[in-house]
């Protein structure tokens, strides 16, 4: 009987380090996923330090002068829904300098909101589960930036609302909008085409986080391909294990 409690102990005491092993991240990821055993905590780290990187380059990026606006990649065109008024108003002949205007001071207020970008995409990726990581860190190009998209954008752009908010307000992007927006809709009885809502708030928002999504796939690439933007020790050895398997 003894024997038999006393091994019924020892099995119950290689479950318990076993599962602090798991809760303390020491598990090894699976043997086809890196040849230097990394393990989970490291591959979190990593993805998480890459993704901050990522983040504060393309918001770095994205907030200069010109950010969005010389980039062809991210630059904010005229509102879809708003594309009758720059087209009837310039077959008219009518607001060309503010049209002008209006389309790089859209970019000005996405450029200025990415300003205030970083704190409120760094702390989205606080809580990444570790039965992510794997996943994440063999998906290829993209794949965290991607991972970060799909789970967070609904909260990112309710947080950075007010953020493009104040920036339309500070670079006045409706004083150039509002006169353009009032002559179309006023003259519905010629253009026929219905009046056009003149908030702008959700447009620039939408498309300020999705630039900065499209900076960021940049910016994390680079880490996984270019050895020079492994800018500290753990994104060298949890991206370095991915050039093994090449």
């Amino acid at each position: 009987m003894k024997k038999i409690i006393l091994a019924g102990f020892a099995c119950l005491t290689i479950l318990s380090c076993e599962t602090l092993q798991q809760v303390a991240g020491e598990v090894l990821l699976p043997s086809e996923g890196t040849k230097t055993g990394l393990t989970n905590i490291e591959v979190i780290s990593g993805l998480k330090e890459a993704l901050s990187v990522a983040i504060n380059n393309s918001s770095s990026l994205a907030s200069k002068l010109d950010g969005f606006n010389a980039n062809s990649l991210i630059k904010l065109p005229f509102p879809q829904d708003a594309i009758n008024v720059k087209n009837f108003l310039s077959d008219k002949g009518l607001f060309q300098n503010q049209i002008a205007t209006f389309e790089t001071t859209l970019n000005r207020a996405a450029e200025d909101a990415s300003a205030k970008a970083a704190p409120i995409f760094l702390d989205a990726i606080k809580n990444m589960s570790i039965t992510d990581g794997f996943a994440i860190l063999k998906g290829g190009e993209g794949a965290a930036t991607n991972f970060l998209k799909t789970k967070t954008t609904a909260k990112l752009i309710e947080a950075f609302s007010p953020v493009t908010k104040n920036s339309i307000e500070k670079v006045e992007l409706t004083k150039f909008w509002n006169p353009i927006v009032t002559k179309y809709n006023a003259m519905d009885f010629i253009h026929g085409k219905g009046k056009v809502n003149a908030d702008l708030d959700q447009y620039v928002t939408d498309k300020a986080v999705d630039g900065l999504f499209t900076m960021m796939a940049l910016e994390e690439n680079k880490i996984r391909t270019d050895t020079v933007a492994r800018v500290s020790d753990v994104l060298k050895k949890v991206f370095g294990s991915l050039d093994t398997t090449n």
